[in-house]
């Protein structure tokens, strides 16, 4: 795969997954709602701090692991295709029909680190175990050939954020009727469809890849 070809397809698929409403998405249309653009920028730029630092973990450690190992490589392999294809499935099969804007109170209910709207971006997105499981086999798909592992993991990593930080201030810009538009059951339903199809595409893809 080209760098071209790479990052062409990398920003469709992190584009439609940054589409999907999720956590984040709940969290900065409820600050934007309660306490207004500027702090619902801070938590868009704490979720994409969170992104960074999970790019640069899973980078450090698989790009060494991938490198070393050709077992492990095919196992991350199966074991990511099979992942991409549990949540494809799922999203097809139950999607669903309504976005759980409590979602975001209830982390930060349980977070209780601070009032600060950064540190409730940044630790929501870093605290999930999920994020970290998503880029470890998301992410390895779209390495260039002939690129080192880690170094491009983080950079797409960093291209994901760059991607959420702009919708999240596309959001702050015009809450209500895209809150009223992302809260649609069709909507909501519509796009976890879209994603699902495009996680088992890549799922199959994954499982194709040679190293």
């Amino acid at each position: 795969m080209t760098v071209t070809e790479s990052l062409l397809s990398y920003a469709l698929a992190a584009g439609i997954l940054t589409l999907t409403p999720g956590l984040d998405t709940a969290l900065v249309l409820r600050t934007a709602a309660s306490q207004g653009s500027k702090k619902a920028l801070l938590s868009a730029f704490g979720i994409s701090t969170g992104c960074l630092i999970w790019g640069a973990m899973v980078a450090l450690g698989l790009g060494a692991v991938l490198a070393a190992s050709e077992m492990a490589f095919t196992l991350l392999k199966w074991t990511g295709a099979a992942y991409l294809a549990w949540l494809g499935l799922q999203m097809l099969l139950k999607p669903r029909s309504e976005m759980n804007m409590a979602a975001s109170e209830t982390s930060g209910k349980v977070l209780r680190i601070g009032n600060s709207p950064f540190i409730r971006g940044l630790f929501g997105n870093v605290l999930n175990p999920k994020v970290g499981v998503f880029y470890v086999s998301f992410l390895p798909q779209f390495v260039a050939t002939g690129y080192p592992v880690g170094p491009y993991i983080f950079g797409l990593a960093a291209m994901h954020a760059v991607i959420g930080t702009l919708w999240s201030i596309t959001m702050i810009s015009a809450t209500r009727p895209l809150s009223r538009w992302l809260r649609r059951p069709a909507v909501v339903r519509t796009l976890d469809r879209l994603t699902g199809t495009i996680f088992l595409a890549f799922a199959v893809r994954l499982a194709m890849t040679k190293r």
